[in-house]
């Protein structure tokens, strides 16, 4: 059976932004970390070995899968930094429109800092993922 790698664990969230090599992206973090964390409500936690994960939900899909995900999160990467938004969410691509410079991937929005984007727009993005995955994913 496929076990999950991305599990919430007890890392330290400040070790691993002190530990990110680039002193601007390890600024960025800590400004999303701030950021998240007033926007959500949630504490941070640790995903895996680098995934900074605001809340989480259960899922469960038609195959059988499922596991547990943070609701949003960051991961502040070498090449970009990763925002984990709600993929499905159809509003996602109107805030996106607003957003300012990134790339957008499946699950991901990559930004290279957060000075290219707008930061309102960002709180907006985050707080409705949260509200679309616990609509879609009652129950945690």
């Amino acid at each position: 059976m496929y076990e999950l790698k991305t599990k919430e664990n007890d890392n330290s969230v400040i070790e691993f932004i002190e530990n990110v090599d680039h002193p601007k992206k390890r600024e960025d973090a800590y400004m999303l970390l701030d950021i998240f964390t007033e926007t959500t409500g949630f504490p941070a936690k640790m995903w895996g070995p680098s995934i900074i994960g605001f809340g989480s939900y259960h899922y469960k899909y038609a195959t059988g899968h499922e596991g547990d995900a943070p609701l949003v999160g960051f991961s502040p990467r070498k090449a970009k930094i990763s925002l984990y938004l709600a993929p499905y969410d159809t509003e996602r691509e109107a805030l996106l429109a607003d957003f300012g410079k990134y790339m957008a991937g499946k699950g991901c929005v990559y930004i290279n800092k957060v000075a290219d984007i707008k930061v309102e727009v960002l709180k907006a993005l985050i707080a409705q993922s949260v509200t679309f995955l616990n609509k879609a994913y009652p129950g945690k």
